[in-house]
């Protein structure tokens, strides 16, 4: 019985690790997006 707790409170410590990378990906992907299209546009209007 306390090998399955332990193991169930493990993958829910994994799960909120994994969500909490994959939130911090799409935030730096949309933050790279972004610095891409300023540098797109400063290069068109210089």
């Amino acid at each position: 019985m306390k090998k399955s707790k332990e193991v169930n409170k493990e993958k829910r410590k994994y799960d909120k690790g994994q969500i909490f990378i994959k939130v911090m990906a799409g935030i730096l992907a949309i933050l790279m997006i972004i610095a891409t299209s300023a540098s797109f546009i400063y290069a068109l209007l210089g």
